[in-house]
Protein backbone atom coordinates (compact mmCIF):
# COMPACT_ATOMS: atom_id res chain seq x y z
CA UNK A 1 0.00 0.00 0.00
CA UNK A 2 1.53 3.31 -0.98
CA UNK A 3 1.84 6.11 1.36
CA UNK A 4 -1.04 8.79 1.21
CA UNK A 5 2.04 11.79 1.13
CA UNK A 6 3.31 12.28 -1.92
CA UNK A 7 7.08 13.22 -1.94
CA UNK A 8 6.86 16.30 -3.65
CA UNK A 9 3.95 17.96 -0.91
CA UNK A 10 4.64 20.68 1.18
CA UNK A 11 4.02 20.18 4.88
CA UNK A 12 2.98 23.04 7.27
CA UNK A 13 5.84 25.19 8.12
CA UNK A 14 7.76 24.71 5.44
CA UNK A 15 7.32 27.43 3.58
CA UNK A 16 8.44 29.26 6.76
CA UNK A 17 11.96 27.41 7.09
CA UNK A 18 12.74 28.65 3.83
CA UNK A 19 11.96 32.13 4.19
CA UNK A 20 13.83 31.75 7.61
CA UNK A 21 16.66 30.30 5.47
CA UNK A 22 16.80 33.00 3.07
CA UNK A 23 16.74 35.82 5.79
CA UNK A 24 19.20 34.30 7.95
CA UNK A 25 21.73 34.16 4.98
CA UNK A 26 20.85 37.55 3.83
CA UNK A 27 21.69 38.40 7.44
CA UNK A 28 25.05 36.49 7.42
CA UNK A 29 26.29 38.47 4.61
CA UNK A 30 25.48 41.70 5.74
CA UNK A 31 27.43 40.89 9.05
CA UNK A 32 30.33 39.86 6.83
CA UNK A 33 29.79 43.33 5.11
CA UNK A 34 29.53 45.10 7.86
CA UNK A 35 32.65 43.26 9.91
CA UNK A 36 34.90 43.29 6.95
CA UNK A 37 36.04 47.35 7.27
CA UNK A 38 37.03 46.50 10.82
CA UNK A 39 39.46 44.34 9.69
CA UNK A 40 40.48 45.60 6.47
CA UNK A 41 40.75 49.22 8.01
CA UNK A 42 38.92 50.91 5.94
CA UNK A 43 36.10 53.58 6.86
CA UNK A 44 33.07 51.47 8.19
CA UNK A 45 29.51 51.28 6.72
CA UNK A 46 26.70 53.46 7.62
CA UNK A 47 24.42 52.73 10.27
CA UNK A 48 21.44 50.35 8.78
CA UNK A 49 24.21 47.93 7.56
CA UNK A 50 23.90 47.08 11.38
CA UNK A 51 20.44 46.98 11.35
CA UNK A 52 20.64 44.64 8.49
CA UNK A 53 22.85 42.08 10.42
CA UNK A 54 20.19 41.92 12.86
CA UNK A 55 18.20 39.68 9.98
CA UNK A 56 20.18 36.72 11.07
CA UNK A 57 18.27 36.17 14.30
CA UNK A 58 14.98 37.42 12.98
CA UNK A 59 15.53 34.74 10.12
CA UNK A 60 16.36 32.17 12.92
CA UNK A 61 13.00 33.13 14.81
CA UNK A 62 11.33 32.62 11.03
CA UNK A 63 12.67 29.33 10.98
CA UNK A 64 12.25 28.37 14.27
CA UNK A 65 8.19 29.56 14.01
CA UNK A 66 7.65 26.87 10.86
CA UNK A 67 9.76 24.03 12.72
CA UNK A 68 7.11 24.22 15.80
CA UNK A 69 4.47 24.27 13.04
CA UNK A 70 5.45 21.62 11.16
CA UNK A 71 5.92 19.58 14.79
CA UNK A 72 2.85 20.94 15.66
CA UNK A 73 0.81 19.64 12.31
CA UNK A 74 2.55 16.13 12.90
CA UNK A 75 1.42 15.63 16.76
CA UNK A 76 -2.23 16.57 15.58
CA UNK A 77 -1.97 14.00 12.26
CA UNK A 78 -0.68 11.44 14.91
CA UNK A 79 -3.71 12.48 17.14
CA UNK A 80 -5.85 12.07 14.63
CA UNK A 81 -4.75 8.28 12.99
CA UNK A 82 -4.40 7.28 16.10
CA UNK A 83 -8.55 7.75 17.03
Amino acid sequence: MRDKTQTNSAAPGDRLIRTGAIVFFVGAVATLVTVAPLFLGTTPFPTYMFGLSMLMGVGFLIAGAGVLRAVAAGRRQARGAAR
